[in-house]
């Protein structure tokens, strides 16, 4: 349409990492990104303003965007202890938890975005012995009866691309009326965009030598399949070998394994990370 929609990226139960890939981005650029294709209205790590002033402002945009904003969730989301494992805000002396936000903004958002593995599916901090009661957005409010429009973009990290690239389909999607039917028809079963998320084993350039039986013995071995080790690319779901990363300089099964990081059931699902 030609006007920036207002986004807020707001950080629950994560490490941060999923912010810091996002800064990776290059084609666009993160400043293109920011400048040019949204209007990025709140972000606790990158914003200048802070405390009170900065949750208000969020709050009376979200009310003049209502039903036209993106809400992006970074971290899982901790329903354990009335939520006060995860406090995000200060408000007129009020602790503002990030169940109460995320209730709040998902009810009047355009669409919901779950940027990595945590905000998706729980990931680490829903992993077993935790006592928070964390888990993905989707779950949260689906448990909270909110029937918002989520995508899932997995990964512990996600790509840059991947974040960005869902955000284009998102916009596209707004400015046509169509985002239903991207909800509906491209996303795969654990609502992630198809674009993006493709079986690993099945893209691997070592397909082929697998196919054959050809394993690697150590992690040090350049040539082979990596599956002998516990690769979980079979079950695992991404662009990585396709797009790479760091502009393109290397990927994960080129020197290690893949973990399964963007999977459901990441990372109690997916140990242990490497058999010898």
């Amino acid at each position: 349409t030609g006007e920036r929609p207002p986004v807020f990226w707001v950080q629950g139960q994560g490490c941060t990492g999923c912010s810091v890939t996002l800064l990776n981005s290059t084609h666009p650029g993160i400043a293109d990104v920011l400048l040019k294709i949204i209007s990025l209205e709140f972000h606790p790590t990158v914003m200048a303003a802070e405390g009170e002033g900065a949750y208000d402002h969020m709050m009376r945009v979200a009310e003049k965007y209502k039903g036209k904003f993106i809400f992006a969730v970074e971290g899982a989301v901790p329903v354990a202890h009335d939520g006060k494992c995860c406090v995000v805000a200060e408000a007129k002396h009020h602790e503002v938890t990030m169940t109460e936000l995320t209730k709040v903004l998902s009810a009047n958002a355009a669409a919901v975005l779950a940027v990595g593995t945590c905000a998706a599916y729980g990931g680490i901090p829903a992993g077993k012995g935790n006592e928070t009661g964390a888990m993905g957005v989707s779950a949260f409010l689906k448990k909270e009866g909110i029937p918002a429009p989520v995508i899932n973009i997995p990964g512990c990290p996600p790509h840059p691309d991947w974040i960005v690239g869902t955000i284009g389909l998102g916009l596209q999607a707004l400015a046509t009326n169509t985002l239903g039917l991207l909800v509906k028809q491209g996303l795969d079963a654990n609502g992630r965009p198809k674009a993006f998320y493709k079986n690993v084993h099945m893209n691997c350039p070592h397909l082929s030598e697998f196919e054959a039986g050809h394993m690697v013995k150590p992690m040090s071995d350049k040539d082979g399949c990596r599956f002998s080790i516990g690769c979980k690319g079979p079950r695992s779901a991404c662009a990585s070998s396709e797009r790479k990363w760091n502009n393109g300089v290397n990927w994960c099964v080129n020197n290690a394994t893949c973990i399964g990081c963007t999977s459901p059931s990441f990372p109690d699902g997916q140990s242990p990370f490497y058999v010898n």
